[in-house]
C-alpha cells in the first residue's frame, strides 16, 4: 500500500503542481486525468478540464485535484521539508511564502537553528527545517480545538490499523510550557512505511483539519479496503467514493491500488464504464469496478 495526500484546488491544480515541482529536485509531474461527461455530472466541473494531476516532489507522490470551490487548506495539515543547508531553507522560504502567508519566521528557535512556516500563495501550509530526516516531505498532523490532546491517541489509533506501523519518537509539554500537561509537543511516527508528524496546540486558532488535504490509501485487496475503510470511517455523511473522515476529522481515500489505471485506460469506453461504477459507490468494491472495466 502506498499512501499519498492529496490536495484539492478550485482551479489552480495544474499550477500549483508545476510550482511545487520546480521548487524541489527528483521531482516531476507525472499524469494527468481530465473530467469526462460521467465525472462532470457528478463533480459540475466543465467537461474536458483538468481533473487530476499527479507529480513526485523529492521523492514523495502527490495528487492535486481540480475539484472547486468547496474546501480550503489549513495549517493542521502541513508538510514539513527537511533541509540539508540553511541555503536551501531561505530558498524554499522565499518562494513558498511569496503571496503567501508567514505563520512562523525564518529564524533560529529551540527545536532548530533554521526554521519556518508558511502558507503558500495556493493556502497549502509547509513547515521548513534545517536538518536531515530520512524522508524529505513529511505530513504533519496539528490536533486543535476539539481535537486537542489527542495527538497521541490518534497515532497509537493509526499504528494500530496500518501494517508497517511505529511509533518512533513523542515529546510531551511540560506544566510550566502553557500547554495541557502530557499534550503532544512533537511526535514522529511511521504508518504503512511512511514518516508521519503530529503536534496538539491549544492556542485559540480558527482553523481545523479539513478535506483539502486527503491522504489516499492504495489498496492491494478487498480485505485491505474492508479492514481500513471498517476502522476508520467515523462520519456516514462524508462517505463517498473512497473518501472517508475519521474519529478526529482527518480525511482518507481508500482505493484499489489499480483504480488510476482503469482510470486512466485509453479505452474511453472502459474508463468511463469504471467512473461511472466508482461514483455510485461510498466504500469501494473492487469486483464492481472490474465487472465494468471488463465488460463486452
Amino acid at each position: 500500500m502506498k499512501i499519498i495526500p492529496n490536495l484539492w484546488f478550485d482551479n489552480q491544480a495544474e499550477e500549483a503542481a508545476d510550482f511545487y515541482v520546480s521548487l524541489f529536485e527528483n521531482s516531476r509531474i507525472k499524469n494527468k486525468a481530465y473530467y469526462d461527461a460521467e465525472s462532470s455530472k457528478v463533480s459540475g466541473m466543465t467537461a474536458g478540464t483538468l481533473m487530476t494531476v499527479e507529480f513526485e516532489l523529492a521523492g514523495q507522490m502527490f495528487i492535486n485535484i481540480n475539484g472547486g470551490p468547496v474546501f480550503s487548506f489549513t495549517p493542521a495539515t502541513s508538510f514539513l521539508v527537511s533541509c540539508k543547508t540553511s541555503n536551501e531553507v531561505e530558498k524554499l522560504y522565499s518562494k513558498l511564502s511569496e503571496n503567501g502567508n508567514v505563520l512562523m519566521p525564518l529564524d533560529s528557535y529551540e527545536f532548530s537553528e533554521k526554521y519556518a512556516w508558511v502558507n503558500d500563495r495556493f493556502g497549502v501550509s509547509w513547515q521548513l527545517l534545517l536538518g536531515t530526516r530520512e524522508q524529505k516531505i513529511t505530513p504533519c498532523l496539528l490536533f486543535v480545538q476539539k481535537q486537542y490532546g489527542k495527538a497521541k491517541q490518534a497515532i497509537d489509533f493509526y499504528v494500530s490499523i496500518f501494517d508497517d506501523s511505529k511509533i518512533k519518537e513523542v515529546v510531551t509539554y511540560r506544566q510550566d510550557e502553557n500547554e495541557k500537561e502530557g499534550a503532544v509537543k512533537f511526535a514522529e511516527f511511521i504508518i504503512n512505511g511512511q514518516q508521519f508528524t503530529a503536534m496538539d496546540s491549544g492556542r485559540d486558532h480558527k482553523f481545523t483539519f479539513t478535506p483539502a488535504v486527503s491522504f489516499m490509501v492504495e489498496c492491494e485487496n478487498q480485505n485491505q479496503i474492508d479492514h481500513l475503510w471498517n476502522n476508520l470511517s467515523a462520519v456516514p455523511q462524508a462517505e463517498q467514493c473512497g473518501w472517508l473522515q475519521d474519529k478526529y476529522g482527518v480525511s482518507w481515500q481508500i482505493v484499489p491500488a489499480i483504480l488510476a489505471q482503469m482510470i486512466l485506460d485509453k479505452d474511453s469506453e472502459r474508463s468511463a464504464r469504471v467512473r461511472k461504477s466508482f461514483y455510485q459507490m461510498k466504500k469501494i468494491d473492487i469486483d464492481e469496478l472490474l465487472k465494468a472495466y471488463e465488460q463486452k
